[in-house]
């Protein structure tokens, strides 16, 4: 097994979506890959690509969808920063650019297709992921019909799955999707909870050890 370290290492130093793209246009700005994580990281956050500001500061999720993440999760920052815990690994590395509406693009295929599974094979103590978005979602649980809000509604179902590691998904914490969230009132009442709870357990959970008797 490659550790997570050594592919996460030659991931930021990839260019292939400026240099080499095989979808569309090359990425219009610098390549500046974005991930997360050590081979010992319980939980992993599955997601979908860097924003802006994450791009500028070249720290995941240092932006407003950030801040309300970590509170969908009961974590502070220095937490959800430890890699040695916190696994973050995108759909694509590299803030992918903005559309004509000013919003993200998607996130560049050709990340998924080249780093995606050497990343995850790094990741052997991951207990539970949390699968952000729709891209995220059709990458780690396929696609089903009514589309993420469909994935999201039957979370308990997914969660309960025999498979190891456990996954849950969910919406993309952004500002765009408040009318998402107000329209889905049982995301925040129903699954939120169950959410802390779990990202509580896995966090803490420690290898068990013997302790020497002091008698």
């Amino acid at each position: 097994m490659i550790p997570f370290e050594t592919t996460a290492e030659a991931l930021r130093a990839c260019r292939l979506c400026r240099d080499a793209p095989l979808y569309g246009a090359p990425l219009p700005q610098e390549p500046k890959p974005i991930v997360q994580g050590s081979s010992s990281a319980r939980l992993c956050i599955a997601s979908q690509a860097p924003g802006n500001r994450a791009h500028r500061s070249g720290i995941p999720f240092m932006d407003p969808s950030g801040v309300r993440l970590r509170s969908w999760l009961g974590l502070g920052e220095a937490d959800f920063y430890d890699a040695s815990r916190l696994a973050i690994v995108p759909m694509g590395a590299c803030f992918p650019g903005l559309d004509a509406k000013g919003g993200d693009k998607p996130p560049r295929r050709e990340c998924a297709e080249r780093w995606r599974d050497a990343l995850f094979a790094g990741l052997p103590a991951v207990e539970l992921i949390l699968v952000i978005g729709q891209y995220s979602q059709a990458w780690h649980l396929g696609r089903v019909e009514g589309g993420l809000t469909a994935m999201v509604r039957n979370w308990r179902a997914i969660l309960d799955e025999p498979r190891r590691p456990r996954v849950l998904p969910l919406p993309h914490p952004s500002w765009r999707n408040n009318g998402w969230l107000k329209a889905n009132p049982w995301f925040e009442a129903e699954l939120l909870p169950v959410l802390k709870q779990e990202v509580s357990r896995v966090m803490r959970h420690q290898d068990r050890t013997t302790v020497p008797s002091s008698e």
